[in-house]
Order: structure tokens, then sequence, then C-alpha cells
């Protein structure tokens, strides 16, 4: 079972929560935050989402291991804790 945690978004100093059966690109989208979507399952790369800090829970099949360092597909992966995007 998947943990909530926390979105940050530092240029507009929101903080959003992530409960644990809510993807994070869901409650993005939902916030207003323009993130384009494709496969929805972590396969595509289409939803890649640069962050700044956190601990990533990569759950996509996608992304390269130095892409993980600085990106993460919120339609499959989470985070521990707190996630700091710049929006």
């Amino acid at each position: 079972m998947s943990e909530p945690f926390e979105i940050w978004l530092v240029w507009s100093d929101r903080t959003l929560a992530v409960p644990a059966e809510v993807s994070a690109l869901k409650v993005l989208q939902d916030a207003g935050v323009p993130i384009d979507t494709g496969c929805d399952h972590g396969s595509c790369g289409t939803c890649a989402t640069e962050y700044v800090e956190g601990d990533v829970i990569h759950n996509d099949t996608c992304l390269s291991q130095s892409d993980r360092d600085h990106e993460f597909c919120p339609c499959v992966s989470r985070a521990k804790g707190r996630l700091v995007l710049p929006f």
C-alpha cells in the first residue's frame, strides 16, 4: 500500500497533500499544474516532471537512472515525506 506524502510547489508556495490512494499526477492536475499525460502507467514519460528535492519512489519504466536524479513520473511514482517541485 502507498503512503501519503506532500508536494511543495516552491514558486507558488503551496503545499499539496497526496493521499495514499491518489496519484501525484491527479493532485497536481487538480491544483492547476499543467502536466501533459500519455499512458498513465509510467511507461511513456510524457508526464515526467522535474523535482528539486525529495526521496522519490520511482515506479516508472521509462526514465533512465540519470533522469531519475531530477525527474519523476507523477502518474505512478510516489515520495517519502515531502517532494519539492519548481512550480
